[in-house]
């Protein structure tokens, strides 16, 4: 563990590994080191994400109203991105500690906070593609479910590689997870398109 304390350049290149590099990422991430490292990338993951709503509800080119309505819609989900990051980091962390329990991998909160926050790179990444919203409703269900599936991967190489987990109960979780995602997909495209 190094004290350099936070670096945008560590959090940019730590970030980049993650998103196209998740095996070599999470095969030699840290696992301690305290919780605010984890809190204050979560927070840049959030606030990127949230000028990215902003900017597609100011424009119109989400499913947001656009105007002044757009723009008040557009702040509100700036801020909430950035609470909501803390808030799931701290909710994900949870989550994930409960598979690795189920995995027999690490079960001590800190490590699965930390690959909770690792996973949440995908936040602006999904805030970014917002703009398919309003091009496409459909085009857009498919890009969220297909980022977020993304995310389940990251999921399963984290548990496996950062937390120790056995490998056939993190991929069982994996495809259960990725099942009940498509389910919500079939649901979610059903259900847009009769509101």
């Amino acid at each position: 563990m190094s004290n350099e304390g936070f670096s945008f350049k560590k959090l940019y290149e730590d970030s980049k590994k993650a998103l196209f590099r998740p095996k070599e990422y999470f095969s030699s991430m840290e696992i301690q080191g305290g919780l605010g490292e984890p809190i204050l990338k979560v927070l840049v993951y959030g606030a990127i994400a949230g000028v990215f709503a902003l900017l597609w509800s100011l424009f119109n080119i989400s499913g947001f109203t656009g105007g002044l309505l757009g723009g008040a819609i557009g702040i509100a989900a700036f801020f909430w991105s950035i609470v909501g990051a803390v808030i799931g980091v701290f909710v994900g962390g949870a989550i994930i500690l409960i598979i690795s329990s189920i995995c027999n991998g690490n079960g001590n909160f800190e490590p699965n906070m930390r690959v909770a926050a690792a996973i949440m790179v995908i936040l602006p990444i999904n805030a970014f593609l917002g703009f398919f919203g309003g091009i496409s409703y459909v085009l857009d269900a498919i890009i969220g479910f297909v980022v977020t599936l993304y995310g389940v991967y990251m999921l399963y190489i984290a548990v496996t590689r950062t937390l120790e987990g056995k490998i056939q109960p993190a991929k069982a979780i994996s495809y259960i997870l990725g099942g009940l995602l498509f389910i919500g997909l079939i649901i979610n495209l059903f259900t847009g398109h009769q509101i």
